[in-house]
């Protein structure tokens, strides 16, 4: 305890009681003069409470006013204090708008997203109706994205060859008496099948077909020679990145990349997957020939500009091939799409010409592709490179069907339903069979990498965005992994938490 605040003893104590008594005894000798001096006294205490109470509430101390001749009996007027006028410090910025209140989510996917099995995980969620990103791991680092990256190469072809859109492959007659030129535009789908046989591609067109309105054409002028020009694609016709034993013979799902074929250059016209040849060009001509019934020479060309047409057949239109496309994760007709869209953009006609071709052709969607890499069409090679967070604004897009992207919504595969998704492919299988019918996606999976992306409508109606890459060293397991962290997607809807 302080010395000031201990009790006072001795002499002390005696003169305080001393002054004590001198001050009564002066008050009852003159009265009305301490009287007096008392209210003085108080008026200067009142005075100074009032300055002390402005002080508090933050307005400015009043001044003085003049001195008045009012009776001392009477106290003089109060003056209105003037409302205050707020300062603000220069140096401190002041919001314009307080920041609204943020949601708190607690629905936690991550001891789902630490699976071992997703490798190094990218991925996103975004709510569809708010554009609230939900969900971030990695989500804005390009990756390889596998099959998924058709729904870029799809949205690339509907804005630059347009929904209605029909590959043509065409002969025209050569430059020298009975000389005919087939000329290749690029349909994959064309098929060496006769009539009332359905090939792979649903409403293919056939080269029978083109050889009958030939003969009709030629009015029985004999055919001399046969041109082939199929000048519309330009070498390398394999993509160097792709493994071509794995892909061309083993698993049967990509043929050379030519402008004349027929079936995809499927060893089995109507099965998803056979082997491809060495020459997709020689084996269309060879039917050609049959149903042309000749065997005159063969040799390679160009069609003489203004040439009069023999004949022509057409594919679906783009809406049509991508729908199959899609359902089915065709390679060769989204191979065909993206140097379609890299030639019809000016990029040019071979693999190195798709990265500026496809980005052209997806600038009119208004979304950012910094850090987008094509470098082929079905997403095959290791060297694409996409973010997830690309894939879940272009999805809000599908989802709203905007500029036409409807038909991808209606092409993706649905869990536990319909295409690479379906029965069949043991996705979405066990517990995770509760989001079947939900989840709308494109599956994809290369040597290095197993994805998925698209829409989740979710168990409290929240329509989800997503795209989820399990990159690096990882195994066939890495499937279900995912199928679990989307159903994770599902559960938690709009409640879905980063943490």
């Amino acid at each position: 305890m302080h010395e000031s605040d201990q009790q006072g003893t001795g002499p002390r104590r005696s003169a305080r009681a001393g002054t004590a008594g001198g001050i009564l005894t002066a008050i009852r000798s003159h009265p009305q003069t301490w009287i007096a001096a008392g209210a003085a006294v108080a008026f200067i205490l009142v005075g100074a409470g009032s300055v002390a109470l402005g002080a508090t509430v933050g307005g400015p101390a009043s001044a003085a006013g003049p001195a008045t001749s009012a009776s001392p009996s009477r106290a003089p007027s109060p003056k209105a204090t003037p409302t205050p006028t707020p300062t603000v410090d220069p140096a401190r910025p002041v919001p314009a708008n307080p920041a609204a209140a943020t949601r708190i989510r607690t629905c936690s996917v991550a001891g789902l997203a630490a699976d071992g099995r997703l490798g190094n995980l990218e991925a996103q969620v975004v709510n569809a109706k708010t554009g609230q990103t939900l969900f971030d791991r990695n989500g804005v680092k390009p990756g390889p994205t596998a099959s998924v990256l058709k729904t870029l190469t799809s949205a690339a072809a509907l804005a630059t060859l347009g929904p209605d859109y029909r590959v043509s492959t065409t002969v025209v007659a050569g430059s020298a008496p009975g000389q005919i030129v087939i000329v290749g535009g690029g349909d994959v789908t064309l098929s060496r099948l006769p009539d009332g046989q359905a090939s792979f591609y649903t409403g293919a067109p056939k080269i029978q077909d083109l050889a009958n309105q030939v003969k009709q054409a030629m009015g029985g002028q004999r055919i001399t020679s046969i041109v082939v020009d199929a000048s519309l694609f330009g070498a390398p016709f394999w993509q160097p990145s792709w493994d071509e034993h794995e892909e061309r013979v083993v698993e049967g799902s990509t043929p050379y990349m030519t402008a004349l074929m027929v079936d995809g250059d499927r060893d089995d016209p109507t099965a998803v997957e056979s082997p491809r040849s060495t020459d997709p060009v020689s084996r269309a001509v060879q039917y050609f020939q049959q149903y042309l019934g000749t065997d005159v020479g063969v040799s390679q060309g160009v069609a003489p500009a203004g040439a009069r047409q023999l004949g022509a057949v057409q594919s679906q239109p783009v809406t049509a091939l991508i729908d199959q496309a899609m359902r089915v994760s065709d390679n060769t007709i989204m191979e065909e799409l993206a140097r379609l869209v890299a030639i019809k953009n000016g990029a040019g006609n071979t693999f190195d010409a798709l990265n500026a071709g496809v980005l052209a052709g997806l600038k009119g969607y208004g979304i950012d592709t910094a850090g987008i890499h094509i470098a082929d069409g079905s997403g095959l090679s290791g060297d694409n490179a996409v973010p997830p967070s690309y894939l879940t604004q272009l999805f809000i897009k599908v989802l709203n069907r905007q500029n036409g992207l409807g038909v991808i919504y209606d092409g993706l595969p649905v869990a536990g339903k319909s295409g690479t998704l379906g029965p069949g492919y043991s996705r979405f299988t066990g517990a995770n069979s509760v989001a079947d019918g939900s989840v709308f996606a494109k599956t994809g999976w290369i040597d290095n990498g197993y994805t998925l992306s698209g829409i989740v409508n979710a168990a409290d109606g929240t329509p989800l965005t997503f795209a989820v890459f399990a990159l690096g060293n990882v195994s066939d397991n890495a499937k279900q992994a995912i199928d679990t962290l989307v159903t994770g997607f599902y559960k938690c809807g709009d409640n879905l938490s980063n943490g």
